[in-house]
């Protein structure tokens, strides 16, 4: 007989519970619900308003509900008295179409339909800055190479050690913390997982960095590029697609070509050949175009892709081989929606395997060095507005991951380019007020 929630908190010394979701601009919503109405909100849902968040509502719509998926409790390591869940969305007794979380999962149920289970992992960058967020929290952390810098690691010991104690109590199999390119960048690394497992915890870790790091009186963020002359952050993402028990890796193959079948080329044809689209959801940011188009930083490379291509262990290209039976995706950054970012990976593999798509060409120049020839390979969105031209050009997409989303999506991305577009900036005034 399953238990009921009221009797897990009980076990547990839960005492509130954070049902949350996760809205299309990537912003966590929760209610905070005592333990003794737990019972009453698995069954029925928190309600909300659902025009107060980033959904594509109106006030005359009628009321949300949240409804906690109890597969995925994380009682907070920092405060266990409360626990984390995260929710699904209905509305008038059906599933909201343009909630995250659901997109992934029928993005998930169409794999599964025609025999894959998909798994994946995430490498999150973040930065720890100052409490009022000006500048880096470690003022002596000012290397022009300061990637696995020990003493800089150190420096933020407390921090990173409960954020992986947290991970390792938790179960996440957490097995290492490092100190990334930029001045004030880290990165924490856990395995990979079916893809709404990590889905989840990717969404728990971005809340738990930022607790934790204002716990110790700093701020955290993942903001894809706070500084100029810094790397960016990114958000690394690694594939494969298994059978349905999860027993055979299906990109694995010892005779294919660095180790992968044809079934994993062609997923990796189709990311390419949506990759422009793709990229409205893996950099959702006006400010995510200026990682991945960005300058030479203080280290020498910005570490993020400028074309859509693929190669081997070589990380100067959109997508890398860096083993057998895996690809890891470089393009997403640290804005990408937990849920939207693997949708979208999903959605235009799957059309790569169902079409046969050809992944092309394999290039393993420096692409920071050694450019391709202009023409020789697509090139990557040069800013958010242009993302959301191809997104709304590309017929997989919505087709895959549904038509009233993509649109909703598209209609508040688009509000949000307008608002950054009536903004005078800095260098605007510096370079054009006297013309």
């Amino acid at each position: 007989m399953t238990k009921a929630l009221s009797e897990i908190a009980q076990e547990k010394g839960i005492r509130y519970f954070l049902i949350s979701f996760t809205d299309l601009f990537g912003v966590q919503r929760a209610k905070l619900v005592p333990t003794a109405a737990i019972d009453s909100m698995e069954a029925n849902g928190a309600g909300f308003a659902g025009f107060a968040t980033w959904l594509d509502m109106t006030p005359a719509d009628p009321d949300l509900f949240a409804i906690p998926d109890r597969n995925s409790l994380f009682p907070l390591p920092w405060q266990p008295e409360i626990g984390w869940m995260p929710a699904d969305l209905y509305m008038n007794g059906e599933p909201v179409k343009q909630a995250p979380r659901y997109v992934l999962k029928q993005a998930l149920s169409q794999a599964e339909a025609i025999g894959y289970r998909v798994k994946t992992g995430v490498e999150c960058e973040y930065f720890l800055l100052s409490a009022d967020g000006t500048d880096i929290s470690d003022l002596s952390d000012r290397a022009s190479k300061p990637c696995y810098d020990q003493q800089a690691l150190m420096r933020r010991f407390d921090i990173i050690a409960e954020i992986c104690d947290a991970m390792l109590a938790m179960g996440w199999e957490a097995y290492q913390n490092d100190h990334e390119d930029a001045n004030g960048q880290f990165e924490m690394n856990w395995t990979y997982a079916d893809a709404l497992v990590t889905a989840d915890r990717h969404a728990f870790f971005k809340y738990m960095v930022k607790a934790i790091a204002e716990k110790h009186g700093f701020r955290a963020t993942f903001m894809p590029k706070p500084f100029p002359h810094l790397t960016g952050n990114g958000c690394h993402t690694h594939l494969s697609i298994w059978d349905l028990e999860g027993n055979t890796n299906l990109f694995d193959d010892e005779k294919g070509e660095l180790g992968l079948s044809r079934l994993a080329y062609q997923f990796i044809g189709g990311v390419l050949h949506s990759a422009e689209a793709v990229c409205a959801f893996t950099n959702p940011t006006v400010n995510s175009y200026k990682r991945i188009n960005a300058p030479v930083t203080n280290s020498g490379a910005t570490w993020s892709p400028n074309t859509i291509s693929y190669t081997g262990n070589n990380r100067t290209h959109m997508i890398r081989i860096p083993e057998a039976g895996r690809f890891e995706f470089r393009l997403a950054d640290g804005a990408a929606n937990p849920y939207l970012l693997p949708a979208a990976l999903i959605a235009s593999g799957l059309d790569g395997i169902k079409h046969q798509r050809e992944a092309g060409q394999r290039y393993d120049n420096n692409s920071y060095t050694d450019p391709l020839p202009f023409g020789t390979v697509k090139q990557l969105p040069a800013n958010l507005l242009d993302a959301l031209r191809c997104l709304q050009a590309n017929t997989i997409l919505p087709d895959a991951l549904g038509l009233d989303f993509v649109q909703s999506y598209i209609k508040l991305k688009q509000r949000e380019w307008n608002d950054y577009s009536t903004r005078i900036s800095p260098w605007e005034l510096e370079n054009t007020l006297d013309c």
